[in-house]
């Protein structure tokens, strides 16, 4: 395993030597057209020549006066035959170029009018040639396992995650497969070995996921029903462990949110070569190799808080696509702190926030005009999104957060939301006026950048000492309540002072003299910092190399180098890109300077050792790459599988994957 992603479109994490893809958004029409109601799908699954046979009912209601019907469907895929509700044949154009099928009526559908389009159609699907998203694979007919992914338009589709519908499916597969999908309604044997599953969601949500594969008979964990694992028998020894984080994280979450729309979670192995990670109704999907590595527990419980964040309500546009992916992004983190503790999870909230600036230009509110794989929509809803609530959470303290959260859960069960919604119900259940709040952070752009400039008094009478100062920011407009501490002799001072405008003073009284003063200093705030600006340069590095721009990623990371000299993450991100290039030597050189440096993040070490050793063997040089590794376990840090992976290179040497030769 070599650690830099090499996919186009990644949630990438600046603290960890690893980046995780998943599924988020997909482009659609600013004004949509028509919503689809419902769905009746029956579709036939041929592994072994890795074929799909389907027809499709599509209910929709027409929005506009509607003479030109766009439906997005797979470019794999070929229709054969539609027709309407009178069952009159119907003749399309198939827009490849943006995986859609139009159809140009005589008689336009007026405004309001329901109606239903057959659909017949086939075609071999077995990796991301014809995705709708470039090189991402979502929709795949294999063994042993096959994928058809809602974001992969297998069925004609349109507003991805925005259109809300219904959906009863019947699919058929060899009798050797189990089907997972959401609303289990029964199964039926079928001449010839084949079986067919029938699922039935009849809450209006996205459940046009569809996993078929060599399942194992379904594991759970023990005293807990409703649950259950879909695995091949190569993940067989690690399904119990999947089990026994996803019921955690759940039994969390359902306290946390309060009851999902189902009590039911499917948990499924994806291939490999698919995304790491999607969800469904009902549905946590994970991708084998992460679940092996029993390093997906974050992964997991983003891919979890989607039951609520995205299946229970959903984003009215693009615009509004930050509620519900930063909303996951932050109960990811509300879980870290739940069961890591304080300090992991503020040192993943500073990492989120570095991802949150990394492309901070435009507005939340604007982000329906930008490529949704793109970096800057994937952090701006992401990591800015998880920001806006955690800044929210400081604003309300922690129980009226919480009842805010269930406030719009409960108001908008099975219904899409618009930021403007968050608003309101943050101010009903807060109390609070928050037009500040969300003017800066949701249609503005930019972070303060917070300064103190104080004089200390000693007060008569040994009664101690007055600090009289003034917090500075550079946004005029900002206004918000910053935890100020004052570090004594003697007991440490906390004060929540109020910052409105470019200076807002204070006044504070303690009786040790004072040593330090500190503003935000637990980070509930998205402010600009020095630390902050390396850790952007680097992320903004890390995007590029999985662009495959190393010449664009090395200016980066020297950008990082330049705000900070020291930074033992800038010259191991370097360190990378020289591996790759197989510069060696300057590799080497960078890893030696990572392990010099500030020690920050801690996981630099036993990963810069690491990259020595597989330098050395990979130039002869066996001693000295087991002593490297050697010093790897002996940091006893097991960040991403840190010291496994060292103790499996002290038996075997390290070469070069075949695809990287």
């Amino acid at each position: 395993m070599h650690l830099p992603s090499r996919y186009l479109r990644v949630l990438a994490t600046a603290l960890f030597p690893a980046c995780i893809l998943t599924v988020s958004l997909w482009a659609a029409p600013v004004r949509p057209q028509l919503h689809v109601t419902g769905y009746n799908i029956t579709a036939d699954l041929d592994p072994a020549v890795h074929h799909l046979t389907v027809t499709a009912a599509v209910t929709f209601t027409a929005l506009e006066d509607l003479t030109s019907p766009i439906f997005e469907l797979n470019n794999g895929l070929q229709i054969t035959k539609v027709t309407d509700s009178s069952g009159k044949p119907l003749e399309s154009e198939r827009l490849t170029t943006n995986s859609t099928v139009r159809f140009n009526l005589a008689t336009p559908i007026p405004k309001g009018t329901s109606t239903t389009y057959n659909f017949e159609y086939s075609g071999t699907l077995t990796g991301s040639d014809t995705s709708p998203v470039s090189g991402i694979k979502l929709a795949s007919i294999d063994d042993p396992i096959s994928i058809l992914l809602y974001p992969g338009a297998w069925f004609p589709m349109t507003g991805l995650y925005t259109d809300r519908f219904t959906a009863q499916m019947h699919i058929r597969v060899p009798s050797d497969e189990r089907v997972v999908g959401s609303g289990v309604a029964g199964q039926k044997n079928l001449p010839g070995n084949r079986t067919e599953y029938d699922f039935n969601w009849t809450k209006p949500g996205f459940p046009g996921t569809i996993i078929a594969g060599k399942f194992l008979d379904p594991a759970g964990t023990s005293g807990v029903n409703n649950i259950h694992v879909y695995v091949t028998d190569k993940r067989k020894p690690f399904a119990l462990d999947f089990a026994h984080t996803a019921a955690r994280q759940f039994e969390f979450m359902t306290s946390t949110f309060g009851q999902p729309e189902s009590p039911i979670l499917n948990l499924v192995e994806l291939p490999d070569d698919a995304v790491s990670a999607t969800w469904a109704p009902e549905i946590v999907a994970i991708g084998g190799g992460r679940i092996a590595a029993r390093n997906a527990q974050r992964l997991i419980s983003n891919t979890i808080a989607h039951q609520w964040w995205g299946s229970e309500i959903s984003p009215a546009s693009l615009n509004d696509a930050w509620i519900t992916n930063g909303m996951s992004r932050y109960a990811e983190l509300m879980y870290l702190e739940d069961s890591a503790g304080k300090t992991a999870f503020q040192s993943a909230v500073t990492d989120v926030s570095a991802g949150a600036l990394a492309y901070d230009t435009v507005p939340l509110t604007s982000l329906g005009r930008l490529d949704p794989f793109s970096p800057q929509f994937q952090s701006m809803t992401l990591e800015k999104g998880a920001m806006v609530f955690h800044m929210l959470r400081w604003e309300m303290g922690d129980d009226t957060f919480t009842q805010f959260l269930r406030g719009m859960l409960s108001q908008y069960t099975d219904k899409s939301i618009r930021s403007s919604d968050v608003q309101t119900v943050a101010e009903a259940q807060s109390h609070l006026e928050l037009t500040p709040f969300f003017s800066q952070w949701i249609d503005g752009t930019g972070a303060p950048a917070f300064g103190d400039k104080y004089t200390v008094f000693r007060l008569g009478s040994n009664k101690g000492f007055r600090t009289v100062g003034a917090i500075t920011q550079d946004l005029d407009l900002f206004r918000m309540p910053v935890e100020l501490r004052i570090e004594t002799d003697g007991k440490t001072e906390v004060k929540r002072i109020v910052v409105s405008g470019n200076e807002s003073q204070y006044s504070i009284e303690t009786f040790g003299r004072p040593r330090h003063i500190s503003i935000d200093p637990d980070n509930w705030l998205l402010k600009s910092t020095p630390d902050l600006a390396v850790r952007v340069a680097v992320l903004r590095g890390q995007e590029q190399v999985a662009q495959g721009d190393l010449t664009a990623a090395l200016i980066e990371y020297q950008k990082a180098l330049d705000a900070n000299k020291n930074s033992s993450l800038a010259s191991y991100r370097i360190g990378e890109v020289f591996f790759m290039q197989r510069n060696y030597q300057s590799a080497a050189n960078s890893f030696r300077d990572a392990l010099r440096g500030d020690d920050d993040p801690r996981w630099v070490e036993v990963w810069s050792h690491i990259e020595l050793g597989r330098i050395f063997d990979l130039t002869g040089q066996r001693d000295r790459a087991v002593n490297e590794y050697r010093l790897a376990v002996q940091t006893n840090d097991n960040t991403q599988g840190a010291i496994n992976e060292a103790r499996a290179l002290m038996q075997k040497p390290y070469k070069r994957p075949a695809e990287q030769n």
